[in-house]
């Protein structure tokens, strides 16, 4: 079986000309740099044929390292850019990033309050009539009291094809087992909306128990059971999990026996390339 991850960072150490920008959160893991060299090595060994790379906000958010990675590493990696919301220039490099050979989306987070107040302000409303006039879907990584907001967003706007990032789990650490899923009925509400997806990434990191994390099997059958296994989408976000990247991949591949071959070369593969539009041959 083919696997497709549809969210890794790669970084690397911070620059003297290339400085991080200061203010934002850093996590401990990453002060250690991870790059295309140490992902290649890691999905050969666990099996993972290709990913998407999303630029890690801590360095800046910066494409270019991620784009370098998918042209030096042809048919491994596609790229879920990050775009400067408060740039002036952000439209024009919005209309640049459509043309980007490796580009295959934009990725956006909502939850600090300055993130969240752009929402509400009106300063982004273009974002999304230009998400959907120029065919770049969107990864949203949401607190759960915005689920309504993006649910209306993508009944408004039909055309635009939006992704819940993480199930919209939170990231704090009294986000596990079932406290991290009280959102779970207004998140499957959204499945009623066709150009809505969900990432099932980051799991691991929302359970206590031991691999194969069990207990998140019923929430996971739910959402499944709502979106269809072709709107939810595997991903590990693999530099924040503890288990190793193999178990990542056999807790969905081996563990679930609910889930039928079909079924997971959708989760797995198909199902977020054939979204984002990542074509190979056969498809």
């Amino acid at each position: 079986m083919e696997i497709t991850d549809s969210q890794v960072h790669i970084w690397q150490a911070e620059q003297p000309d290339m400085p991080w920008p200061s203010g934002g959160h850093v996590p401990d893991w990453a002060f250690r740099p991870y790059g295309a060299e140490d992902l290649v090595a890691d999905m050969d060994e666990a099996g993972v044929t290709r990913a998407l790379l999303i630029p890690p906000a801590f360095d800046g958010g910066r494409n270019e390292y991620s784009i370098d990675a998918a042209v030096r590493y042809p048919g491994r990696f596609g790229v879920i850019g990050r775009l400067p919301l408060g740039d002036p220039t952000a439209r024009e490099k919005m209309e640049a990033w459509a043309e980007e050979e490796h580009g295959y989306g934009l990725r956006f987070a909502f939850f600090l309050a300055k993130q969240k107040a752009l929402l509400t302000d009106g300063s982004i409303d273009w974002l999304w009539r230009e998400a959907e006039r120029l065919g770049i879907p969107l990864m949203i990584y949401p607190t759960h009291e915005f689920l309504g907001y993006f649910g209306d967003l993508a009944n408004k706007f039909d055309g635009l094809r939006l992704t819940i990032d993480h199930l919209a789990v939170g990231h704090s650490a009294s986000d596990k087992d079932d406290n991290a899923f009280p959102h779970i009925k207004a998140l499957t509400a959204m499945a009623a909306l066709p150009n809505v997806a969900v990432k099932a990434s980051a799991l691991p990191d929302y359970s206590t128990e031991p691999y194969p994390y069990r207990n998140l099997q019923p929430y996971l059958r739910e959402i499944i059971g709502a979106f269809g296994p072709g709107r939810v989408f595997w991903g590990t976000d693999l530099t924040r999990l503890d288990c190793t990247y193999a178990q990542a991949v056999t807790m969905f591949t081996e563990e679930m026996p609910w889930l039928d071959r079909t079924e997971l070369e959708l989760i797995m593969d198909k199902g977020v390339r054939a979204w984002h539009g990542w074509k190979l041959d056969g498809d």
